[in-house]
């Protein structure tokens, strides 16, 4: 078992690809009081050229196994997320899973019964609750800017017309634009408005030769607001991130939190300009005048601190398993109404729906 007081806490990483290579090692290595011990990847000379000093496992048990780890970070391909996160869990170390947490409820519950029984921090690297964008919507939603949000419609579209062969775009389990993309929109949705009535959904492939899905609309119902999570990948124009409309006016934010694109471009987590967005919010409130809202500044960061602070037992997790179960439910309910053609509820237990309630209220 792992030091609790341990002061830094020493991380390992299992995956070396995209997420592993763009955000988990850059942002673990940039937070104070974590330290990245190791890295679990089959592209050794890879991790090397960027981690000179780190050591290269080839297999997650061996990972697992080494001495004085305190935490592992899961960022492999999705069909793998949940038998390594309760490995690590066996093997009594805290765990952070890349979205999407699992490919499923079950598993979901799995997982959080796993890491309940062996006293371990089990957590979801939702990163985009820190966006910018989001962050400044959050706020003017809180705030009653616009008086009762009536209508919210989320997108992020991309155009990536030719299909590659990778197992994001396959036609299996946890493959799919939905699961690539709508972990990051269903969990802002949750954040804002709690968990919703029912989820309707339309899942299509539209590109040539297309296996798996590519395209998503997606509504989740709260009475009568109408929360809409649109993703393409056929828009070579990409529509505004947010637009947001209540009873006293509208929101509108055009453009998406830059933090990705400068960790892509090399640039090193809190260096200067790090996660600022100069794209203003603008709010119309049905007079000739039209206000910019500057909205707060990224930090992926701060997800990583607070875990820091929960498994030193100083704070909660910023991601808990019950919010992990419950977008999961919300990812497996819109697979399920596409395919149904029409509106379905959450397949939530009442316990689980009064615990994501009291820990979403805190």
């Amino acid at each position: 078992m792992s030091n609790p007081s341990r002061w830094p806490l020493r991380v390992g990483l299992v995956g070396y690809g995209f997420a592993g290579r763009i955000f988990h090692a850059p942002l673990v290595h940039a937070t104070p009081g974590l330290e990245l011990a190791a890295i679990c990847s089959s592209r050794r000379a890879d991790v090397l050229a960027d981690w000179p000093h780190l050591d290269v496992v080839a297999t997650p048990e061996a990972l697992f196994a080494r001495p004085g780890l305190d935490m592992v970070v899961i960022a492999t391909p999705n069909r793998t997320h949940a038998p390594l996160a309760i490995a690590a869990l066996r093997a009594g170390l805290h765990v952070v899973v890349d979205k999407p947490f699992t490919l499923n409820v079950a598993q979901a519950r799995a997982a959080a019964t796993v890491a309940k029984a062996h006293d371990r921090v089990l957590s979801v690297f939702q990163n985009r609750r820190w966006d910018s964008d989001f962050l400044g919507i959050r706020q003017h939603v809180r705030a009653g800017t616009i008086g009762r949000v009536t209508e919210l419609e989320a997108r992020m579209d991309r155009f990536r017309p030719q299909v590659r062969a990778r197992w994001r775009e396959m036609d299996a389990p946890g493959s799919g634009l939905w699961f690539d993309l709508g972990p990051h929109m269903a969990d802002q949705a949750l954040q804002l408005f709690g968990l919703p009535d029912t989820v309707q959904a339309s899942l299509a492939r539209q590109r040539d030769h297309a296996s798996g899905t590519d395209w998503a609309q997606v509504m989740l119902t709260y009475g009568s607001l109408r929360v809409s999570l649109h993703c393409s990948l056929l828009a070579a124009w990409a529509g505004p991130r947010f637009v947001v409309h209540g009873t006293h006016g509208s929101l509108l934010k055009h453009h998406a939190d830059q933090q990705e694109n400068q960790l892509r471009a090399g640039l090193q987590p809190g260096a200067p300009g790090w996660g600022l967005d100069q794209d203003d919010i603008m709010l119309f409130d049905g007079s000739d005048t039209t206000r910019h809202l500057p909205v707060p500044p990224g930090d992926y960061r701060i997800y990583y601190a607070l875990l820091r602070d929960a498994i030193l037992g100083r704070g909660p997790n910023p991601v808990p398993p019950i919010q992990a179960i419950a977008l999961m439910a919300v990812l497996e309910t819109a697979m399920a109404a596409s395919t149904a053609g029409r509106a379905l509820a959450l397949p939530l237990t009442g316990a689980e729906c009064q615990q994501w309630t009291q820990v979403w209220e805190k």
